[in-house]
C-alpha cells in the first residue's frame, strides 16, 4: 500500500496548508503516539528549528501525543541529528523533529526517529499513516486523564550533543591553528555547531548565525553558498562549513572559496577509510556524480546506487554491511557514529584528515575529478501526470540516445517538494546544460 503523507523526509509542506495545518499535525501527533506505545514507547524527544511556525507545530503534536498517552519531552531548537542521537541515549523510546530542512521559513515538516536514532522504516510509517487516516475522518480518541502524556523541558539537550561530537574526533587531534567560517544557515546548528568548533581549538568566524524566525536557510546554508565563499576568502581562512536549517547535511568551501560537495566529501572519508583498514564500500544514490564511481573503482573500493533520499541510503548500508553513503547534497552517513545524516560529524570527519594529513582541503579533493552536471528543477502540483506524457517519454529517449555512454540522465520526482527534477551528467558541460534545459523545456510547455 503506498503511503499518502510520508515522502522521502517525513511529512512536508507550506505552513497554513494541508498537511502543515494545526489539526492535520495534532492528529499526526495521536496517530503517531498510538502506533509508537503499542510497541512500547512512553516517551517521545520533540526537537525542532528555528522557524517561527515550530512553536505552533510543537504544541499541536504535543497536544496529539498526550491525547494518545505519551510523554514528551521538549528540546526546543535543535539539530535533527542531535534528536535522533539523544532518542536513543536520553531514556526516550522515540524522537520527532520539526523542521523542513533546506526548505525556506514558510515551509515545515515533520520526520520521526526510533529508539536505536535511525528513521521509522516503511512499516511502522504505514501504520501511522492508517491511523492518522481513521484520525482525518473520525477525529482521535482520548486516553484517560490519568494516563494522558506529560510534557517536560529538557535543559541540557545541546550539551550532551555537543559533548557527543566532540567524542567523535579523536583526542590525540586538535584544530588549533586552523581558521573556520562557520554558516548555521540561521537554523538549529545556530548555537552548537559554532561550540563544537571552538571548543575543539579552532579559530571560528560566524555567519548566519542569528536565526528570527524567517530567515532560516536565506541566502546561506549548505544549499547557498556564496556568502561562505566569500566570507572565506576575504578572512582568509583555511576552509569554509556550511549545514543546512536542521544540521543534517553539510557542504564545505575551500580555502579559494570553490566548493566541496558531498561527492567529494564522502570520496575524501571512503580513502581515509580505506587507508586504516576498512574493508567495506560506499553507499550513493542516483544523483551522484559518475566522478566519484570512477574515484571509488580506482582505490578498489565498491559502490553502489540506491533512490535519493538517506532513508534509502542507510537501509542499503544496512544490507551490504557498509559504514559508508550518503547523498551529493551533503547527507553524509558513517555508521559507526550515526544512523541518519550528521553535518557536524561529518565535518569533524573531513577536519580530521586535513589536520592528520597537513594538507589543505583544496588539495586533498584532487583525487577526484567529477563531470559536469547540469540541474533543473520545475515546479508542478501533478508530477506523476507529467511524467507519463508521451511527449516527454519520446524527449527522454532523444536525450539519452544523444548522451549514449558519454553521460547520464536522471529525470525524478522530488520527495520533498512539487518539483520535478531533471539531472543531466555529460562530459561536455555544454552538452549537459543544452540537454537539461532542452528537455526542462518540454516537460514545463506540457
Amino acid at each position: 500500500m503506498s503511503q499518502q503523507y510520508f515522502g522521502t523526509d517525513g511529512i512536508r509542506g507550506k505552513v497554513g496548508e494541508f498537511p502543515m495545518t494545526p489539526d492535520f499535525v495534532m492528529k499526526l501527533g495521536w496517530a503517531a503516539g498510538v502506533v509508537l506505545a503499542a510497541d512500547g514507547t512512553k516517551e517521545v524527544l520533540v526537537g525542532k528549528d528555528t522557524r517561527a511556525s515550530g512553536y505552533m507545530l510543537e504544541s499541536a503534536l504535543e497536544a496529539g501525543l498526550s491525547a494518545a498517552g505519551v510523554n514528551i519531552a521538549l528540546a526546543g531548537p535543535i539539530p535533527t541529528p542531535a534528536v535522533a542521537y539523544l532518542a536513543s541515549t536520553f531514556r526516550a523510546d522515540a524522537g520527532v523533529v520539526i523542521s523542513a530542512s533546506h526548505n525556506p521559513y514558510y515551509d515545515n515538516g515533520i520526520k520521526f526517529f526510533g529508539r536505536s536514532g535511525a528513521k521509522l522504516g516503511s512499516e511502522q510509517q504505514q501504520a501511522i499513516e492508517e491511523k492518522l487516516q481513521y484520525a482525518l475522518e473520525n477525529g482521535i480518541d482520548c486516553v484517560d486523564s490519568e494516563r494522558l502524556g506529560k510534557a517536560r523541558r529538557v535543559e541540557d539537550a545541546a550539551g550532551r550533543y555537543i559533548e557527543f561530537c566532540k567524542g567523535t574526533f579523536s583526542s590525540e587531534l586538535s584544530l588549533e591553528g586552523l581558521t573556520i567560517v562557520v554558516d548555521s544557515a540561521n537554523g538549529a546548528a545556530y548555537k552548537v555547531a559554532p561550540s563544537v568548533f571552538e571548543e575543539l581549538g579552532a579559530k571560528v568566524i560566524n555567519i548566519a548565525n542569528k536565526p528570527n524566525g524567517i530567515n532560516i536557510n536565506n541566502d546561506c546554508g549548505a544549499t547557498s553558498l556564496d556568502s561562505l565563499s566569500k566570507a572565506v576568502t576575504t578572512n582568509k581562512a583555511d576552509l569554509g562549513i556550511a549545514v543546512d536549517g536542521d544540521a543534517d547535511r553539510i557542504m564545505f568551501v575551500d580555502s579559494q572559496g570553490e566548493v566541496v560537495d558531498g561527492d567529494e566529501i564522502l570520496f575524501l572519508m571512503a580513502r581515509e577509510a580505506k587507508q586504516a583498514g576498512y574493508k567495506g564500500g560506499v553507499v550513493g544514490t542516483l544523483m551522484s556524480n559518475l566522478g566519484l564511481e570512477l574515484a571509488l573503482k580506482e582505490l578498489d573500493i565498491p559502490f553502489v546506487r540506491t533512490k535519493v533520499g538517506d532513508r534509502y541510503v542507510v537501509e542499503k548500508l544496512k544490507e551490504t554491511g557498509w559504514r559508508i553513503g550518503g547523498e551529493t547534497s551533503g547527507h553524509i552517513l558513517n555508521l559507526d557514529y550515526a544512523f541518519t545524516g550528521d553535518a557536524i560529524i561529518a565535518a569533524l570527519q573531513i577536519l580530521s584528515v586535513v589536520v592528520k594529513s597537513g594538507y589543505p582541503l583544496k588539495d586533498l579533493k584532487l583525487g577526484m575529478s567529477k563531470l559536469p552536471q547540469c540541474m533543473v528543477n520545475i515546479r508542478h502540483n501533478d508530477l506523476d501526470s507529467v511524467l507519463d506524457l508521451d511527449v516527454i517519454k519520446n524527449e527522454v529517449v532523444r536525450v539519452e540516445k544523444e548522451l549514449s555512454k558519454s553521460g547520464r540522465l536522471v529525470l525524478r520526482k522530488s520527495g520533498t517538494e512539487p518539483l520535478i527534477r531533471v539531472m543531466i551528467e555529460a562530459v561536455d558541460e555544454s552538452v549537459a546544460i543544452a540537454l537539461a534545459n532542452s528537455l526542462a523545456t518540454v516537460i514545463r510547455e506540457n
